[in-house]
């Protein structure tokens, strides 16, 4: 699927969004996890348990708020946001020294 975009934004994302790389903070207790988004832009906390659903606020991310839920697929921790628009959410899991992060999204 090709998503249309002006291009002064694709130019403006290339040049400045794409080199951006967040450090990640992860904390965790048991089921209990907190993971600290930390960029130049903008800082992000979410503190959560495994398999309760809570509400996220993201606001200064894209500014909305919806009812999250974060699950355990094996190794993965797995996010599903249920809100204004359904299939959004990502995936977080460790292979070796490396984290990975896979974005879920729909579009209208």
């Amino acid at each position: 699927m090709y998503l249309w975009y002006p291009d002064y934004l694709g130019t403006l994302l290339h040049k400045d969004c794409h080199p951006v790389k967040p450090d990640k903070d992860i904390t965790q207790d048991g089921d209990h996890f907190i993971i600290k988004t930390l960029s130049t832009f903008r800082n992000y906390n979410m503190d959560f348990v495994v398999g309760q659903e809570f509400e996220e606020d993201l606001s200064g991310v894209d500014d909305r708020k919806c009812m999250t839920t974060i699950t355990w697929d094996g190794d993965r921790l797995v996010c599903v946001q249920k809100g204004e628009i359904e299939g959004r959410g990502w995936t977080h899991w460790i292979e070796g020294d490396e984290l990975h992060l896979v974005g879920h999204v729909s579009c209208i």
